[in-house]
């Protein structure tokens, strides 16, 4: 399967052909191979990119973290936590490369965060990388010029 080269520095990641054939990356916040799809591939460069560059502490960080929005249970693509009470400080939402950034993903991580109240939001698709901080006092949304590093955060 091949991917686009992204707008994320480059990482080698560990890959296998799994039982059915399928192509399996490695999610280091897992602990495990996990399908590797065109969303899959972006989340598995954007993570090594907030590790290992925006120095973001790989136990403060989970994939796939369960929330029930409305009733319905939803997964959000990765939550940093705060570490004092593990309070979930920053969403991330993952597109394909080829999925465009529209108000419909922000609508998406928004309806994630009128359950988890986190300060940041980030979207990206690989190419694009969009991130927000939330004012709740203020009722204001303000976009960055970039992905902060992990010590501006806290």
């Amino acid at each position: 399967m091949d991917f686009p080269k992204l707008n994320l520095p480059p990482v080698a990641l560990r890959t296998r052909t799994g039982d059915r054939g399928r192509a399996l990356v490695w999610d280091v916040l897992r602990g495990r191979y996990v399908t590797l799809t065109a969303e899959e591939w972006v989340r598995q460069h954007f993570v090594h990119y907030l590790l290992e560059t925006c120095g973001y502490p790989a136990g403060l960080l989970a994939n796939e973290m369960a929330v029930e929005v409305g009733g319905v249970r939803r997964r959000c693509d990765t939550v940093l936590f705060a570490r004092e009470a593990a309070r979930p400080r920053l969403i991330v939402e993952y597109k394909a490369p080829q999925v465009p950034i529209t108000q419909e993903v922000f609508n998406q991580i928004q309806s994630y965060n009128s359950v988890l109240k986190v300060d940041y939001l980030i979207v990206s698709n690989g190419l694009q990388h969009y991130c927000c901080r939330m004012d709740y006092v203020a009722q204001q949304v303000t976009f960055l010029r970039g992905i902060p590093r992990f010590e501006e955060l806290m």
